[in-house]
């Protein structure tokens, strides 16, 4: 029987960070099936699916958290094997624009806490405004939304947290 693994990782930026977390999961009879990773702030962080067998668990979570020895913050966590009626569900992409100001990501996650939107990738940067030196805020959201959900009532709902917020969605699909 498997038992499958979220591991999240930080370590300052350097050059073979994926080649040390990929050949310790790999060196312990892992299977890497997932995973997204960025640069941030002068660091690198990751979050990674592992799958192994029960009986080759220990040896993989002793083997992972010994890379705190070479700078990397671990978390490891048993992943929850419930499944959601993905059927009942659609993708949607949510790209924001706005002025910068603080509290904006807080508003925006509330109102789709309120609508039932499930955020499930988020992606904020701040850009020079084109026509001024203004920052403007930048959000790329991948949320999943309940089959049939009002989705012109989610968009009024994000475009009345600021007049000067554009919000341009669609549905994908999976």
């Amino acid at each position: 029987m498997n038992t499958s693994y979220v591991l999240s990782f930080s370590a300052q930026d350097k050059p073979g960070i994926v080649e040390l977390v990929s050949n310790t999961v790999s060196s312990a009879g892992g299977n890497w099936s997932e995973s997204a990773m960025s640069h941030l702030a002068g660091r690198f962080v990751g979050i990674v699916v592992i799958e192994i067998s029960a009986d080759k668990s220990e040896a993989l979570i002793a083997a992972l958290n010994a890379l705190a020895d070479q700078g990397l913050v671990i978390s490891i966590e048993v992943l929850d094997q419930q499944e959601q009626e993905i059927s009942q569900y659609q993708s949607l992409e949510v790209e924001l624009t706005g002025h910068d100001r603080p509290g904006i990501v807080s508003e925006i996650s509330a109102v789709f806490a309120k609508h039932g939107a499930n955020v499930e990738d988020l992606s904020t940067y701040l850009v020079s405004g084109s026509m001024s030196a203004e920052m403007l805020f930048k959000a790329d959201i991948h949320v999943s939304v309940k089959a049939g959900s009002d989705l012109d009532d989610l968009q009024e709902a994000i475009e009345s947290i600021s007049d000067d917020l554009m919000v341009d969605m669609h549905l994908t699909e999976d």
